[in-house]
């Protein structure tokens, strides 16, 4: 793989270059990548014929669970895995060069909330820490390693700890960020009620089977009042993925520069719907996954708005999702 690629991918400043590197991914990777290459041609889709990001042929994400999606010959360093719930098959995603990881999400933090050495990061991921295979497990170890902070960290049980650390941090003036899945930040506030306030309390979703899925509003509103803080921060990723879309609050996410959102039709998963305000499928594009593929058709629903930022409603049930997979049979 070219490194001025890499180099590009995150130097993005202007659309023009985002559609220029997005078409010149996509041609390499409708040659190099064989599971990538048979589904366009299973589409009947020329390559040659793709002249806008807006025509790329998006690969639903559940190929990831049965087929190894690799850009080029190299092996892989790493694999992250996805987390199943009802011993349904997870996804696995090859990562031939990690460092594109890394430079992905520290920049994407840097981004929207600036240098992680300014924080004391505290990670409330217990679900994900039993995995050796997740990529949260990797960023927040990222960010943790960045963060200059003697309480920094991956906090479990030791929740009076996490709580007297937070408390010692604000009264140094210390930036703190609190990072917690869904269920865990919803048994901190039911059982401990802390006063957060003045803390950027990040929620990464799902219940992972430990509680009933909720809707973001209600989740959010119920931490809210837990912890008495105005808003509640989202991160969106996701183990297909090697870039972050965050929320600060407003329920809206806002992508980097390397990374953008487009809605499919919920009828049609090949066609996308025009203008902003529709709900239907999220498809993605990633840059950064280009040792894999940066064309992500989500089993996620959302919504476009006219700045640019997507709201994440909910996820399609089963039989969208395997209507969506079929695509190739």
């Amino acid at each position: 793989m070219k490194p001025d690629l890499v180099n590009r991918i995150f130097s993005i400043s202007q659309q023009t270059d985002f559609q220029a590197i997005t078409l010149e991914i996509f041609k390499l990777q409708s040659e190099k990548n064989r599971v990538y290459r048979d589904f366009i041609g299973y589409l009947g889709i020329d390559p040659a014929a793709v002249k806008r990001p807006e025509d790329i042929p998006f690969l639903p994400a559940g190929f990831f669970r049965n087929h190894r999606v690799v850009t080029g010959s190299g092996s892989a360093k790493l694999v992250f895995g996805s987390s199943g719930t009802g011993g349904e098959m997870t996804s696995r995603h090859y990562i031939a060069d990690p460092e594109i990881y890394e430079m992905s999400f520290q920049g994407g933090f840097q981004l929207f909330y600036g240098d992680p050495s300014e924080y004391f990061i505290a990670a409330l991921l217990p679900s994900y820490a039993e995995r050796a295979n997740s990529s949260l497990i990797y960023m927040a170890r990222g960010l943790i390693g960045k963060s200059n902070c003697r309480y920094s960290g991956f906090y479990g049980k030791n929740i009076e700890e996490l709580l007297e650390n937070i408390q010692e941090a604000r009264a140094a003036k210390r930036k703190i960020i609190l990072l917690g899945v869904s269920f865990a930040l919803l048994d901190l506030a039911e059982k401990y009620s802390p006063d957060l306030s003045g803390v950027i309390v990040m929620e990464t979703g799902g219940m992972k089977g430990r509680r009933k899925e909720i809707i973001r509003e209600e989740l959010h509103a119920v931490l809210k009042k837990g912890f008495n803080v105005d808003k509640i921060h989202s991160e969106y990723g996701m183990t297909e993925l090697l870039s972050q879309a965050y929320s600060a609050g407003d329920g809206l996410f806002r992508c980097p520069p390397w990374m953008r959102i487009l809605i499919r039709d919920p009828r049609d998963p090949l066609c996308l719907l025009e203008g902003t305000g529709q709900s239907g499928g999220i498809n993605i594009i990633d840059l950064a996954n280009i040792h894999s593929c940066s064309f992500i058709a989500s089993d996620d629903l959302g919504r476009m708005e006219e700045n640019g930022s997507f709201e994440v409603l909910g996820r399609f049930d089963s039989s969208d999702i395997r209507g969506c997979n079929l695509l190739m049979e």
